[in-house]
């Protein structure tokens, strides 16, 4: 037998053939296939590189605008922050003189309705009056007509004393001219 390395034995001849003619063996050829499989072409290596390399820097880049736009939300949320702030300070201002102007206007339109209410008190009062000022002045007139009718009675009452006056005197003077005239 030719000489073998240690663990060779289960190699076989053939194989050893192949090798010293120059053929790759059976194994050789498996072997050689799967590097061929798993080699990569030094063109497409280096296409592979420089695609990695355009895809690092381009990452790099995309980083780099990632961070100014997170310092730009930063920024951005920052202000939100502040005008919230500001926006709850003017809400609680705006909501204290909606407060104060809903408390005016109820204290005012309690004030009309007990001024409308007293209006209406005085009105009445007023009706009422004027009502018993109405009576008053039918009464006077009632009164007036039946002191005219009173006068005008006493007129004629006194016209009639003195009528009978004129005619008791008249009548005592032919009595006493008869008298007298009897006498003689």
């Amino acid at each position: 037998m030719l000489w073998a390395a240690p663990g060779a034995g289960d190699w076989g001849l053939s194989n050893w053939v192949h090798v010293l003619t120059g053929l790759p063996s059976p194994f050789a050829r498996e072997q050689i296939a799967i590097q061929e499989e798993n080699f990569v072409r030094k063109e497409d290596y280096e296409t592979v590189v420089k695609k990695l390399e355009k895809e690092e820097d381009e990452h790099s880049k995309t980083k780099t605008l990632l961070a100014k736009e997170a310092e730009k939300l930063q920024f951005a949320l920052g202000e939100i922050e502040v005008l919230s702030k500001q926006l709850e300070r003017e809400k609680q201002i705006f909501e204290k003189a909606l407060s104060n102007v809903k408390s005016k206007a109820l204290r005012e339109s309690t004030k009309k309705d007990k001024l409308i209410s007293k209006c209406n008190e005085i009105e009445s009062h007023i009706m009422k009056q004027e009502d018993l000022l109405n009576d008053k002045e039918n009464e006077i007139k009632e009164l007036q007509q039946f002191i005219t009718k009173q006068k005008q009675t006493l007129k004629t009452q006194v016209s009639d004393l003195k009528i009978q006056k004129q005619q008791e005197s008249y009548i005592a003077q032919v009595l006493k001219k008869k008298q007298k005239k009897g006498l003689k």
